[in-house]
Order: structure tokens, then C-alpha cells, then sequence
């Protein structure tokens, strides 16, 4: 093969001990100079790729790390690397160190070692732009050559992570003529890059991990949550029911429950309630969404099941309710929308009160008019004294009554615009007027508000319903 020309009396930037060639130069000799080069290239490319080899195989990096200060000392010809890292606490620490055991190498361990610990200016900032980084790793830079010895020549090349300085690569050489050449410079840098590559993985790895962690954490709120809320509708007697809830994330903050009244004398093994007995049926909505209102929600729903057993009024119930969560909301910056019902079966009589909740909608039969069940009442957990009005509403056989969330009415379209409470009583109307069962009518209008956001595309609030209807026989 032709060797490359090299210039006459011009020292190479490639390696060390490569001298100028002079035009006498013997044949022999520079054959055995190429032969050198290109021994010392396949040396590095070998180098290269071991660590390219670990960087695919390793699944542990503090193994990858162990190899960087060796590979980093081997492809630039020094007498030993360092590896020193940042950790995301603001750490500075000595990861590895590859060296000749004996005193220098102590020595320059000792040196890095305090030049961390006693300088305390000397400390990652990962907020810190890029800039000020420099100056902050120069100034760790020349405190290690402050404290090595006068004979041994450090250069320290980075790590760059995402545009922050994760690290630095140093290596040094006690050889007075040793350079630290352009090559050089670029070959370190490239350890440095492939340790970047590393470090990033992990990252990614531990994010993964975090993720999947979360995703099950969540898979298990939401499996919590859907056995707190009813499994099916309870049976009571002159009325037919039916509920649905979907949850815009995996945990939602919607509730709505059915209590009877006398649930605290019922067998835990034979819980059966006689269909005559009075029930309190609840809906409530908790400010936001995902797992803060979930955990709200499964604290309401304890809360008010406690509160039913003093059977007192549903106001008074409400205004003991807001009472002992008060500080629980205030201290979480969130709030309760709650409407409260009694039925009684024996005289259809209907006892509601209403905190600051969508108010229900009953639809008469006799009349086909639909009226709104509402009273005074603030949201819970707004006031500590907040007080609430009781109210009742007689309802006749065919008279059906839906409870909703604002899920429903705040549906949005893709031009912006709201399923609103027009459209959800014109929906409730038209599935009235067609005699729909209470499950008909949950499945009308979840279609309803569906086609009006569009198929396909997810609701961004949590919605629920419940339906429940007077038999006309």
C-alpha cells in the first residue's frame, strides 16, 4: 500500500513519538513509522469498539462506568483516568479511577477527593445554563492540579447529558513531553459521549421503571375505587334503578352511592335489605381529576356513610359532613359538590338537599314536564358553618328522576362549544317521552354526549349518572 506523504520538520498531531521525516529518510524506516500508525489506529478502534460492545451489552451501568477511566487512559496513551459524576442531589463524586496502584495513584485520588469535598463552591447545579457550568467545572479542574503534584499534567473533558454537564472525564500522564493533542482531545471525547449515551439510557430506564410503577399504583387506585362504588343498583320496592360512571383519567372524583338506611343492623354475612326500607342515594363531584379526587371521593364516601347512621335530616346530615371534612379541603385546596336524598317507598316521597351540586332533573309523567330538585347550600368544605336546606318532592308512579354530574353539561365538541343543560334536557325529555327503562335512558344519553363530542374522542371530565324511575304498576 502507498503511504500517506508527511510534511518535512512538522511534528504530527496524531500520536507521540512521531518525529518529522526528512527527505533522506530510509525506506525501511518509514515503512516501520505507517506500520506504527497504523498499529496504534486499530489499536484504538479496537478500544472503541470494546466500549461501544459493553455500552450494547451491559445492563448494569456502574459495569459500563467501571470501564470509561481505563478506555479513556488507553486510546489517549496515559498513565490513568478518572471518572467523576454529578449526581441529581447536587452531589460532585468520584465514580472510578484507573491508575498503577501504588503512592501516585493514591496520591491523585486524594487529590480529586478533597478538591470535591473541601471546596464548597464547587458543587453540581443542574439548573445552572451551560455557561456557568463551564466556569464552575474549570475552577474543579484547576483545584485537582492545585492539589496534585507539579509533575503530573490533568485534562478534564465532559460529559454532556440533555445539555447539562453530567460529569467529567480526566486523564493525566506523569511523562513531562506528553501532549495533549487535538487526536486526543477528540478521542477522550468520544468516551465521553458513548458514557453520555450510557448514562442517558439509564435515566430512561429508571423513568420506565417509575412510569410502570406509577402505572400499576394507578391500576390499583382504579381497581379500589370501582369496588367503592356500587357494583349494581339496589332493590327497593315501587322504583327501578340504574347508575353508570365513567372517569375521564383511571381514578376519578365523581361518587355516587346508595345507602340504606338501616345498613348499620345488617348481617356483614347476609346483608339483604327489604325492599321497603327507606335509602339514601347520593351523587357528589370532587374538584379535578385523577388521584387527589379519588382519594377525596373514598374519603367522602366514609364520611358520609358515617354521618347516615345518626339519621338525622339530609340538611343537618350535610352540615355535619361539611363540618369534619372542612380542614381536610381547606388544607388540600379542593371542594365537594354533594346532593343528598332520602326515598321513602312506603309514601314515594323523595327528601333531598343540595350542596352546590348540579341539581337533578325530574320528569313528570302526568305533565311531561321536567322540574329541577334544588335547595340552598354551599360546596363542602367552602365554610365550616355552612348551612343547608331540606326539602322533599312527592313523586307519582312513571315520574323519573336523574342525578348527574357536571361531566355531562361541560362536554365539549371540537369547536369549543358545551353539551350544556339545554341539550341534556331536551335528551332526558325525548328518552322519557319514548318510555325508556332507567338503563335505556343511561345508555341514551352517554350516546347523546358522545356523538356530540365525537366518536372517537375522549371526554375530558369525569361523568356519571344515575336514573331512577317510579313503576307505573
Amino acid at each position: 500500500m502507498t503511504a500517506a506523504p508527511v510534511p518535512r520538520h512538522q511534528p504530527s498531531d496524531d500520536f507521540d513519538g512521531l518525529n518529522s521525516v526528512s527527505e533522506t529518510t530510509p525506506v525501511s524506516t518509514l515503512k516501520e513509522l505507517v506500520a506504527r500508525l497504523h498499529r496504534e489506529q486499530n489499536k484504538i478502534q479496537n478500544l472503541l469498539s470494546s466500549l461501544g460492545f459493553a455500552l450494547r451489552s451491559f445492563n448494569n451501568l456502574n459495569q459500563f462506568l467501571e470501564l470509561v477511566p481505563l478506555m479513556a487512559a488507553r486510546v489517549t496513551d496515559a498513565d490513568g483516568g478518572a471518572l467523576v459524576l454529578f449526581r441529581p442531589n447536587g452531589r460532585v463524586r468520584l465514580e472510578q479511577i484507573h491508575c498503577q496502584e501504588g503512592q501516585a495513584c493514591q496520591d491523585i485520588r486524594r487529590a480529586i477527593e478533597q478538591a470535591i469535598r473541601q471546596n464548597p463552591q464547587i458543587r453540581h447545579n443542574p439548573e445552572s445554563d451551560r455557561a456557568a457550568q463551564s466556569v464552575t467545572y474549570t475552577d474543579l479542574d484547576q483545584e485537582i492540579r492545585h492539589r496534585v503534584s507539579t509533575d503530573l499534567q490533568l485534562f478534564g473533558t465532559p460529559i454532556w447529558v440533555k445539555s447539562q454537564e453530567q460529569g467529567r472525564i480526566y486523564i493525566f500522564s506523569h511523562d513531562p513531553e506528553y501532549r495533549w493533542t487535538t487526536m486526543r482531545q477528540k478521542l477522550v471525547q468520544l468516551v465521553a459521549d458513548q458514557t453520555a449515551v450510557a448514562i442517558a439510557n439509564q435515566s430512561l430506564v429508571n423513568e420506565l421503571r417509575q412510569k410502570e410503577r406509577l402505572d400499576r399504583e394507578l391500576e390499583i387506585a382504579s381497581e379500589i375505587q370501582i369496588h367503592l362504588l356500587p357494583n349494581q343498583c339496589p332493590q327497593i320496592e315501587g322504583v327501578e334503578l340504574a347508575a353508570a360512571c365513567q372517569t375521564a383519567n383511571r381514578v376519578g372524583g365523581d361518587y355516587y352511592d346508595f345507602i340504606p338506611t338501616n345498613y348499620d343492623r345488617l348481617h356483614p354475612h347476609k346483608p339483604q335489605v327489604p325492599s321497603s326500607v327507606p335509602w339514601s342515594i347520593a351523587i357528589g363531584d370532587v374538584m379535578g381529576k385523577g388521584v387527589p379526587a379519588g382519594l377525596i371521593m373514598t374519603m367522602t364516601r366514609g364520611m358520609l356513610r358515617a354521618e347516615v347512621l345518626n339519621r338525622h335530616t339530609p340538611a343537618r346530615i350535610l352540615q355535619h359532613l361539611n363540618r369534619v371534612m372542612y380542614d381536610d379541603l381547606e388544607n388540600s385546596h379542593r371542594f365537594v359538590t354533594l346532593f343528598y336524598s332520602e326515598y321513602d317507598p312506603q309514601t314515594r316521597t323523595l327528601s333531598y338537599t343540595n350542596a352546590a351540586h348540579n341539581p337533578p332533573l325530574c320528569w313528570r309523567a302526568a305533565t311531561g314536564k321536567i322540574e329541577r330538585l334544588d335547595t340552598w347550600g354551599m360546596l363542602i368544605g367552602l365554610e365550616a358553618d355552612s348551612q343547608y336546606e331540606d326539602a322533599q318532592v312527592q313523586l307519582h308512579p312513571g315520574d323519573t328522576v336523574i342525578y348527574y354530574t357536571d361531566g355531562f353539561t361541560d362536554a365539549m365538541n371540537a369547536n369549543g362549544d358545551r353539551f350544556d343543560e339545554e341539550n341534556l334536557l331536551q335528551s332526558f325529555q325525548q328518552a322519557c317521552q319514548q318510555q325508556f327503562k332507567p338503563q335505556q335512558i343511561v345508555n341514551y344519553l352517554f350516546d347523546r354526549v358522545q356523538q356530540f363530542i365525537g366518536l372517537g374522542n375522549r371526554h375530558g371530565d369525569d361523568m356519571t349518572l344515575v336514573v331512577l324511575q317510579v313503576k307505573s304498576t
